[in-house]
């Protein structure tokens, strides 16, 4: 019995031959310009070239400029905020609230960076005491309803930025400059406070609340509202 004959399935393609070598080599000597076939599908050297050129111009906005613009900018001793009597020391405005996540890495950051030099460190955290943040927002001339970014770096008594700035410069060793005229810091820790720069109110006992036998309870005049104050022994002086 005769088997009928099937049409085959199998395909094939054309391949290039030693004929188009010529073609190929022709477009390394024209300078590498690109030979498209077709307009709307083209060759995988112009996909290449392509994709270098959105690397560069990627790289070319990338944060590490963007840093290096503004500490060239900053070069400029016009444009920067300086704070009389803050000569020999670091001034960091921060926060200790964990509320928002982002605010209190950058400031944990800023300030082990600014811990490595080993210099005298001025530590106001706003969360603490509030009349830091009257006192920030008065140096830097801004309105009550104005918004702060922490944290805010002072080296000096000049005005160096914010957490990029102090990441930017570090990363650069231009950080390490800003520092070298400053003291160097007395070793150990606060034996009043531990280093905290607050303690409990000895006239109220933390509570904030003093009782009088005429008036009853009232507000304790001489601690924050937390119940603290600042150490006596090694707490910032006010601006």
């Amino acid at each position: 019995m005769l088997l009928g004959r099937t049409k085959s399935r199998v395909r094939f393609h054309h391949a290039p031959s030693f004929k188009d070598i010529n073609i190929l080599l022709s477009d390394d000597e024209s300078g590498g310009v690109d030979r498209v076939d077709s307009p709307l599908k083209p060759s995988i050297c112009h996909r290449t070239r392509s994709s270098v050129k959105f690397l560069l111009r990627t790289l070319s906005q990338s944060p590490f400029r963007e840093c290096e613009n503004e500490a060239a900018a900053r070069e400029d001793p016009g444009l920067g905020i300086s704070i009389p009597g803050a000569e020999k020391s670091i001034l960091v405005y921060y926060t200790s609230l964990r509320i928002v996540r982002s605010t209190f890495e950058d400031c944990k950051a800023v300030r082990s960076i600014l811990r490595a030099f080993r210099v005298p460190i001025d530590e106001r955290d706003l969360s603490m005491d509030s009349r830091f943040t009257d006192e920030l927002m008065r140096i830097l001339g801004l309105s009550e309803k104005s918004k702060l970014t922490l944290p805010m770096v002072f080296i000096g008594g000049r005005y160096i930025g914010g957490a990029e700035a102090v990441r930017c410069l570090h990363e650069s060793g231009e950080l390490k400059k800003y520092v070298e005229g400053l003291p160097p810091a007395e070793p150990g820790t606060c034996e009043t406070c531990g280093g905290y720069r607050f303690i409990l109110c000895e006239e109220c006992n933390g509570s904030h609340k003093c009782y009088n036998e005429k008036a009853g309870f009232r507000s304790c005049t001489s601690c924050l509202e937390n119940g603290l104050i600042r150490c006596p022994s090694c707490s910032p002086v006010p601006l």
